[in-house]
């Protein structure tokens, strides 16, 4: 019990001493676990010497950056949290703005903003699922398992593990202390949110372009040119698109370190640091840029309305209305499409159509049909769970601003 005092307040001393910036980190003493334990040495003499009892670097280094692991996916999450209440708080501001849809760049139906903005949200959502799905994986200890085969004295490695908080010891210590898989998960998921920020960022950098002009940056989160005085750039989001590809290469580098290393531990692993600590400080700066983005943009509502007119976003809500006239989906399909041809060549809306017009295409049509024209009528017919249609979208975002503050 003396030795194990001893142990401890030195131990407490030389945290002190890390903390301040008073402790010296000899390179002659290999690593971080030999420059502890010898200072220890030089603290409190022989006791130290039996810190090491049971134990190797290779089960303390697995312990500690699981450890590190644990907290690092707790910041993030948090950190993804923040962005999705300016997310929310975006779509609360937006509730009746209505926007041009897109699928393959291409117009296609009219969308309400706060469904696209909570679209964003449902993405980071799975983010924090599966940080958290990895966090449980991981919180499994390797204290204990020694170099590779565990020890012959009788340690307690179930009082360790929860000791420091892991559900409970790995059951085979030439896994427990060879394993990175943990560290692969927690790259690959903050790949899919690297990949999840370069969507919004490149979807944001084009709205804010001349050709749509959809998106304002506020001043606070714009750069200009040093030689064109008319630039206003969104460099913030340009940036996280890029940081993509560097949280997408840690995660390669870390695949093809492991791919072809023999049991148990190899030093190679002492390469696993780096894209590591890199990919999570990246992500976490990812999603703090991209949150202080949200909060300085604003939408150009009387540009998005001009534009609406173009790419016929009813044209689906007409096919819509014809089916409820008992049309079968196929046919009314080619009708709508037919219709179009024909708004094309008179260079107007398909609600600019006469019934007549309409008639000479299809007989189905009728006077009622002008109710499912135009991007307004067209959202007012959305109703499927999940769809743009006004009371999904505001119910959805009900949802959310009630999750935002239960957390």
């Amino acid at each position: 019990m003396e030795d194990m005092e001893n142990i401890i307040s030195g131990l407490n001393e030389i945290e002190r001493r890390i903390e301040s910036g008073e402790f010296l980190w000899r390179t002659d003493r290999e690593d971080v676990h030999m420059n502890i334990e010898a200072e220890l040495i030089d603290l409190v003499g022989d006791p130290a010497k039996k810190l090491h009892t049971a134990r190797s670097r290779n089960d303390q280094v697995a312990t500690d950056v699981r450890l590190w692991c644990r907290d690092s996916m707790d910041k993030i999450i948090h950190k993804i949290m923040d962005f999705q209440v300016a997310l929310i708080k975006l779509a609360d501001s937006y509730k009746d703005l209505i926007i041009p849809g897109y699928t393959h760049l291409q117009r296609a139906q009219p969308l309400l903003l706060p469904h696209l903005l909570l679209a964003y949200v449902e993405q980071l959502e799975r983010d924090i699922g599966r940080l958290k799905d990895c966090q449980q994986r991981m919180n499994y200890c390797p204290l204990g398992s020694c170099a590779l085969a565990g020890t012959g004295l009788p340690i307690d490695r179930f009082a360790t593990a929860s000791a420091l908080g892991f559900i409970e010891p790995l059951r085979n210590s030439v896994d427990a202390v060879s394993d990175r898989d943990f560290l692969l998960e927690f790259l690959s998921v903050n790949s899919i949110l690297a990949v999840h920020l370069s969507r919004i960022a490149e979807e944001w950098v084009l709205w804010a372009s001349e050709e749509f002009g959809f998106l304002t940056p506020s001043d606070a989160v714009s750069t200009g040119s040093s030689i064109m005085p008319q630039k206003k750039n969104p460099d913030p989001m340009e940036l996280v698109r890029g940081k993509s590809a560097r949280v997408i290469g840690n995660l390669t580098t870390l695949l093809v370190l492991c791919k072809g290393l023999p049991h148990a531990y190899n030093r190679d692993l002492q390469e696993d640091k780096e894209p590591l600590f890199d990919s999570t400080e990246t992500v976490i700066a990812m999603l703090e840029v991209s949150t202080e983005f949200a909060y300085n943009i604003s939408f150009n509502e009387e540009r998005i309305a001009k534009s609406l007119t173009a790419g016929h976003l009813d044209a689906t809500t007409m096919a819509d209305y014809l089916v409820y006239k008992g049309v079968p989906f196929r046919t009314s399909h080619e009708i709508v499409g037919k219709s179009v041809a024909l708004a094309l060549s008179k260079g107007c809306q398909l609600s600019e159509l006469s019934i007549a017009e309409l008639r000479s295409v299809n007989p189905a049509f009728d006077e009622d049909v002008y109710k499912y024209l135009g991007v307004q009528n067209a959202v007012g017919w959305f109703r499927s769970f999940g769809s743009t249609g006004k009371a999904c979208v505001m119910e959805e975002l009900r949802l959310w601003k009630d999750k935002v503050v239960r957390r």
